[in-house]
């Protein structure tokens, strides 16, 4: 029979660079032979990213929150009927670049709908699918709006994201994952992003193979094959 596989998420708020955090540790997990699953939210499934394109349209603020939040927990749904659970059943490594603490801090209290609300959704969608660990890379917003500043200026955009929604929404998404870490810091693990890629992509690999180890150690997880290998540098 085999055992559950492993959840692990990235996350935290535009311009920390986790999406280029999460595909290093993907490639390293991958060179190592481990069994993969790597995904995104909003996105994972065709109906995700449809409602992706819907969401990154609707950026300036049109949509209403409930409206937002509805929207993100229908591509959850589909995410984890799709993706997630088949390939936690299998006893997989699911990677995903955001998860259902993005709907706590970026709601819950970046749109002021209040945790509440957002764990309404969450026990009908998500239920007991809940990460193994969360890797939460923390920056300064106003850092992180230079950065997206950057990278749209490279892109020879008008605008991004970041500067649609504003600096003090930004503040308070960030309250929310600082918040959401004090309150589980077992799961929670904070990683500052304001250094080197390769330091922080270090500090990362880290944490999983530490955790990965103790999942090995507690016999929960032999089909993961981790005895043996060399850690990834």
């Amino acid at each position: 029979m085999k055992h559950r596989g492993i959840f692990i998420t990235l996350e935290g708020i535009d311009g920390t660079g986790k999406s280029t955090q999460f595909r290093l540790l993907v490639e390293a997990l991958r060179r190592r032979k481990l069994p993969v699953r790597a995904t995104r939210e909003p996105g994972g499934t065709q109906t995700g990213e449809q409602v992706r394109e819907i969401l990154l349209a609707s950026r300036t603020g049109k949509l209403a929150p409930l409206a937002e939040l509805a929207l993100m927990y229908a591509a959850r749904a589909q995410h984890l009927g799709e993706v997630v659970r088949p390939a936690l059943e299998h006893g997989e490594i699911v990677v995903s670049d955001r998860y259902n603490d993005s709907s706590y801090a970026y709601q819950g209290y970046g749109r002021k709908l209040g945790v509440e609300v957002v764990r309404a959704f969450d026990r009908i969608v998500c239920g007991a699918t809940q990460p193994d660990l969360t890797i939460m890379l923390d920056l300064s917003p106003r850092v992180a709006l230079g950065r997206a500043q950057g990278r749209e200026t490279r892109r020879r955009s008008r605008h991004g994201r970041f500067e649609d929604q504003g600096l003090a929404f930004h503040q308070r998404v960030r309250r929310g994952y600082l918040e959401i870490a004090r309150r589980q810091p077992r799961r929670v693990k904070v990683v500052r992003a304001d250094r080197p890629i390769a330091v922080i992509q270090a500090e990362i690999r880290n944490l999983v193979d530490k955790f990965l180890t103790e999942k090995e150690s507690q016999g929960g997880n032999q089909n993961l094959g981790l005895g043996g290998r060399n850690k990834s540098t």
